[in-house]
Parts: C-alpha cells; sequence; structure tokens
C-alpha cells in the first residue's frame, strides 16, 4: 500500500526554507542563500531550466492562439490575446502540475505558480509579441505560412534570450523559479 502523500502549506519563505533544510539532510549541505550556495554553473542551469519552462508553456499557448483564432476567423487583436492568455494558463499549469507531484495542496501550487512564472511569461510574452508586431506580415500569416512558423521560432528563441537575465535574477534573489526549483528538482 502506497504511503499518503505529505501536503506542504505555509508561506512562501516558510516552504522554501523547509525544502531547503529537508533537502540539505538528504543532499547534504550545499550552503545557503538563494542559490544553496553552489556553484554559478548551478545558477546558471536553473535560470536555463527556468526560462526553457517557461518557453515551453508559451510555444504551446501562441500555437493554440493561432490554431483558436484562425478556426473562429478572429482578428488580430483576439489572436493575441487569446495566446497571451493561452500561453500564461500553460505556463502555469507545467508548473502547478509539478508542484503537485511533490505533494503540494492545490491552492498552494497555484499561488507558487504565479510567484515563480508571472515575471518570466510576461517578459517571453511582451518580446514574442512584440517581434510578431514588427515583422511585416507575420501577424497576419496563417498557419500553413512558412512566415508564421519562422516569426514564431525566431520570436520565441529572441524572448528565450531576453528571458534568461530575467530568471536569472528573479532566482539570485530568491524569487521566480528559485521559490519552486526544490520541487521541481524531486
Amino acid at each position: 500500500m502506497r504511503a499518503p502523500e505529505r501536503r506542504w502549506s505555509g508561506s512562501t519563505a516558510a516552504l522554501t526554507q523547509r525544502l531547503r533544510t529537508r533537502l540539505g539532510a538528504v543532499h547534504g549541505n550545499h550552503g545557503s542563500g538563494a542559490t544553496g550556495g553552489h556553484a554559478p554553473m548551478s545558477l546558471n542551469r536553473s535560470a536555463v531550466q527556468a526560462t526553457v519552462h517557461c518557453l515551453t508553456g508559451c510555444a504551446i499557448g501562441e500555437v493554440l492562439g493561432m490554431v483558436v483564432a484562425t478556426a473562429l476567423e478572429w482578428g488580430n487583436a483576439l489572436s493575441i490575446a487569446i495566446s497571451v492568455i493561452l500561453s500564461f494558463f500553460f505556463g502555469y499549469a507545467l508548473t502547478v502540475r509539478s508542484v503537485r507531484r511533490a505533494g503540494v495542496e492545490l491552492e498552494r501550487a497555484l499561488s507558487l505558480a504565479f510567484a515563480s512564472d508571472t515575471v518570466s511569461i510576461a517578459t517571453m510574452e511582451l518580446v514574442d509579441n512584440a517581434f510578431i508586431l514588427l515583422v511585416p506580415g507575420a501577424i497576419a500569416a496563417g498557419l500553413a505560412d512558412a512566415l508564421f512558423w519562422w516569426s514564431l521560432g525566431v520570436s520565441l528563441a529572441i524572448a528565450f534570450v531576453v528571458a534568461l537575465p530575467v530568471n536569472r535574477w528573479l532566482i539570485v534573489r530568491g524569487r521566480g523559479h528559485a521559490v519552486v526549483k526544490e520541487l521541481h528538482a524531486h
């Protein structure tokens, strides 16, 4: 018979501290601070992982948003709006899924997702949509057009490059994905 899952509650700071203490006892104490005392490479790796995570949610939302907007014959403004909404939805959903697997209750998982992903997803969406609007014809390109896929790929790559230092900055300060880093890893 499977043991019942442990549920976490309390403030984000308290949750993070309990996780650090618990993980330090299991994996050896690696120091303290927002990065857990890990070497800069570990910080960079964490920032890349956080950015890839947000990029995945943004990519799913962007493509699905375009599919919905095309199918419903929506204009540019609604196409952008649905894509942004779905990008946030899928970005948050990916975090909630990971955090729930670690035994965190749904309400707390949602709170952690909002705290860890909002700035990163907002950065990506701002950059992504600005690029799409600047490329002539990209916003009007349909799903069957090479311009749509080319501009989406390039816009997401640029958004990744811009969001990476943002995520690194957040992690150094104990914000962003630093809040859920231990939960994702275990």
